[in-house]
C-alpha cells in the first residue's frame, strides 16, 4: 500500500533528473570557493531573485539563523510574527547563538503584519531598549501569499526607519506561481531571501540565502562558524539547479490539489476547512477528534500533522487518485464512529 504523507511538502523523493544530476556533478571543495556545481546554483539562485549574489546552506533554519546574525548584532532585535518559522519552529536560535532578542506580533488573518503596530513596536535609541534592526516577513505564510502591495509598504517602512528587510521565502516559489510572477517581483524589495530547495521544489536537501555581495560574505563567514560549511556540496547542489530550473511550473498541480482537496473535504459535515492556500489547508474536526482522525489514517497508510487543526500539504508525490483515496478513508472515520457509537 502506497503511503500517502500529507505532512509537509518536505518528504518527496529526487527525481530521477535530480538523482542523475547528483550521479554527474563535477565537484570541488566548497569551503574554498572550488565547486562549480555549487558556485552555478548560487549564480542561478541570484539571478532568480534579482540579487548580487547567494550562499548554498544545508537548511532553511540555518539560511534563516544567518540573515538574522548578518543583518544585526549582539543585542539588536528583530520583529516577525508570532508564528513565523523563524521564531517558533527554529529553536530560539537568534536569541542562542546570536543574542539578537524577537520581538512578535501576531499575524493578521492574511498572513501579514500589521505595519502600524510594526512602528509603533520600533524601540527608541536609548541604552534600555534592544536597538531594533530588521524586519521579517514570510511567505507564503502558512500557505497564505503576501500582496505585492504589501511588500512594498513594508519595504517603504523599512527605508523610513532605517530597519533592514529580510524574507523567509521557504515556500516563496509557490507565492510567485500563485501571483504569476517571476521570483525576483517578490523578492526585490527585501534586503535578503531565502530559497528553500527541499519542499514543494522537491530537492534532497539545501536552501539559499541570496542578497548584496557584502551581506552574503558576511552569511559566508557565519555559515562556517556555525559548522554549515559543506565540501564537496555539488552533488546537493546539482539537483538543487533541476529543482530551479523545472519544478516551479508544477507547483501550480500542487495547488490545484490542494483546492480540490479542500472542496471535497468540506462536503465532510464533521470537518470544518479553516484555510486553504496555494498547497496548504488547514481543517479542523468536530468534538476535537483531529487526534482519533489522525490515528485512523495512519493505519491506513496516511500521514497528516497539526495542532489546533490538521495540516494537509499537496507535493509532487501526491497524485490526483491519491486525494481520491484520502476522501473515501475520512468519510469511512465518520462512519464508522457513528455506527459503533
Amino acid at each position: 500500500m502506497k503511503i500517502i504523507d500529507l505532512r509537509s511538502d518536505t518528504v518527496t523523493q529526487p527525481t530521477p533528473a535530480m538523482r542523475s544530476a547528483m550521479a554527474e556533478a563535477v565537484v570541488g571543495d566548497d569551503v574554498y570557493g572550488e565547486d562549480p556545481t555549487v558556485n552555478r546554483l548560487e549564480a542561478l539562485g541570484a539571478e532568480l531573485t534579482g540579487k548580487e549574489a547567494a550562499l548554498f546552506v544545508p537548511t532553511g533554519t540555518m539560511a534563516n539563523l544567518l540573515a538574522i546574525m548578518s543583518h544585526c548584532d549582539r543585542g539588536d532585535e528583530y520583529l516577525c510574527g508570532q508564528e513565523a518559522h523563524c521564531y517558533r519552529f527554529e529553536g530560539g536560535g537568534a536569541a542562542v547563538l546570536g543574542s539578537v532578542q524577537p520581538q512578535p506580533l501576531e499575524f493578521l488573518p492574511d498572513g501579514t503584519l500589521d505595519l502600524n503596530r510594526v512602528a509603533r513596536l520600533i524601540k527608541p535609541d536609548d541604552p534600555h531598549f534592544a536597538r531594533t534592526r530588521l524586519l521579517c516577513l514570510e511567505n507564503s505564510q502558512g500557505g497564505r501569499v503576501l500582496p505585492l502591495a504589501y511588500l512594498a509598504q513594508a519595504r517603504e517602512l523599512c527605508d523610513r526607519q532605517g530597519l533592514g528587510f529580510h524574507l523567509d521565502g521557504a515556500r516563496v516559489a509557490n507565492a510567485a506561481v500563485h501571483l504569476g510572477v517571476p521570483l525576483e517581483t517578490i523578492t526585490r524589495q527585501v534586503d535578503s531571501t531565502t530559497l528553500c530547495l527541499s519542499k514543494g521544489l522537491g530537492a534532497p536537501a539545501g536552501s539559499l540565502l541570496c542578497g548584496s555581495r557584502e551581506f552574503v560574505a558576511k552569511a559566508r563567514r557565519w555559515r562556517k562558524v556555525l559548522g554549515g560549511g559543506m565540501r564537496q556540496s555539488g552533488i546537493l547542489a546539482a539537483a538543487g539547479i533541476v529543482a530551479l530550473t523545472q519544478e516551479m511550473p508544477r507547483l501550480a498541480v500542487d495547488h490545484e490539489n490542494a483546492r480540490l482537496l479542500a472542496e471535497g473535504l468540506a462536503t465532510i459535515p464533521e470537518l470544518e476547512v479553516v484555510r486553504c492556500a496555494t498547497n496548504m489547508l488547514f481543517v479542523r474536526v468536530s468534538g476535537g477528534r483531529e487526534g482519533e482522525l489522525t490515528d485512523w489514517l495512519k493505519q491506513r497508510g496516511i500521514l497528516l500533522a497539526g495542532r489546533d487543526a490538521l495540516r494537509l500539504v499537496t507535493h509532487r508525490d501526491v497524485a490526483r487518485e491519491d486525494l481520491e483515496r484520502v476522501l473515501r478513508e475520512v468519510k469511512m472515520f465518520f462512519y464508522t464512529m457513528e455506527k459503533f457509537v
